[in-house]
């Protein structure tokens, strides 16, 4: 039986969007998984895109959604897949809708968090 990776750095909050992230990059077996909380508390998940007529990035998902119900912002990211840091598309749509104050963990696939 396989252990489930356990984030002990993170806060209670922020090991759901571990969870969430995993769980959708799972369902939908994209390169990647992301999930976000905004500045009220309410979380989006989301996974790559990659359609012939449409490609978004898993952050980029979860960004649009949380524009589309109104979020005044994001306090924290989690992004899972095989990169080691944000792509610079990523780090533009955060920079710009959340700030360079948000809180971003990049992690595996597995959900374990890089340091």
């Amino acid at each position: 039986m396989s252990q489930e990776p356990t984030p002990t750095a993170l806060s209670a909050e922020d090991t759901k969007l571990v969870t969430l992230a995993r769980a959708t990059r799972a369902r939908t077996q994209a390169a990647e998984g992301a999930a976000v909380r905004d500045l009220d508390g309410r979380t989006y998940a989301a996974a790559t895109v990659e359609l012939d007529a449409l490609r978004l990035s898993a952050v980029q998902g979860c960004v649009a959604m949380a524009v589309a119900a109104g979020a005044r912002g994001l306090a924290a990211v989690v992004v899972l897949g095989e990169a080691t840091e944000l792509t610079s598309p990523d780090r533009a749509v955060l920079d710009e809708y959340a700030g360079r104050d948000v809180v971003v963990h990049l992690g595996d696939a597995r959900g374990a968090i890089l340091p």
